[in-house]
């Protein structure tokens, strides 16, 4: 049995303005529309889609921040009707406590599930030195560079020990060297903690580096349009980094799934202008 069900999940939001998605009776707009989605205990699975395609709508729908306005989403089996602690979420912005340090921002979700204090430290020592952090302990959120600060955010994701991972463009925002960098290390991670990690992404080569599977959106309306399974050379120690980056398998998955994401892109330009003119 799959890890993670969607089925015909579809969302809908009242309409700000006239628009080409605006529903015929109550004034709506479809954001996703007939998603069907399998993902399998301990995979790693990333979404790419145009702007606005709904990718994060779909995220906050498993997290269970919001309800579909269509079909379910399972997980193990059960319907998601709302958060619960065997999903954990990294966002784009890290979202510390700028007086806790890098340790109490790892043990605060912690102390909300009402683990004992000397529990609950000790196992945010674990999460950090599990992110490449041991000894930045004692350091609040403003003395931390941005990648040390989404270290924390990963290992405050993960101190409650979460069954599915979601992250939401967690590297968007950081440097080249820090992103790629990142990627190595939440690689690491999720080979050495077998969480089931849904990831969306603008970056193709961001997707094809970290993904099992790929899922590709549509322009609005989301749909799923095709899920290309990325096989590099069992992703194994042997080729990692540039390397693996380099390698011919990877040039021919990008083209793969920028040829598929190309017409949508282009399609959700074009919806854009049509909806600025109305």
């Amino acid at each position: 049995m799959a890890k993670i069900v969607f089925e015909g999940v579809g969302k809908t939001f009242p309409a700000k303005n006239k628009g080409r998605d605006k529903g015929p009776d109550k004034g709506e707009f479809t954001a996703l529309d007939g998603i069907d989605l399998e993902i399998g205990a301990g995979e790693f699975v990333v979404v790419v889609g145009p702007s606005g395609c709904g990718k994060s709508t779909l995220l906050d729908l498993l997290g269970g921040l919001s309800r579909p306005t269509a079909g379910r989403i399972l997980l193990d089996g059960e319907p998601v009707t709302g958060p619960g602690l065997d999903r954990g979420t990294v966002f784009q912005q890290y979202a510390l406590l700028p007086w806790r340090t890098a340790l109490g921002n790892v043990a605060f979700g912690l102390e909300a599930t009402g683990v004992p204090r000397r529990q609950r430290t000790d196992r945010a020592r674990e999460f950090l030195d599990i992110v490449g952090l041991a000894g930045f302990e004692d350091r609040h959120p403003h003395e931390l560079s941005g990648g040390m600060r989404q270290r924390v955010a990963i290992a405050r994701a993960l101190a409650y020990d979460p069954d599915v991972l979601l992250m939401d463009e967690p590297f968007a925002a950081l440097d080249a060297q820090t992103r790629e960098s990142l990627q190595d290390e939440l690689r690491r991670i999720w080979q050495r903690t077998g969480k089931t990690v849904v990831f969306i992404t603008h970056g193709i080569e961001e997707a094809v580096y970290l993904g099992q599977k790929v899922a590709v959106m549509t322009s609005r309306p989301g749909r799923i349009k095709e899920v290309v399974p990325v096989t590099l050379g069992e992703r194994g120690p042997g080729l990692q980094g540039e390397d693996l980056r380099s390698s011919p398998e990877f040039a021919r998955y990008r083209h793969e799934i920028w040829t598929l994401l190309h017409d949508e892109v282009a399609r959700a330009q074009q919806l854009e202008k049509e909806e600025a003119t109305v």
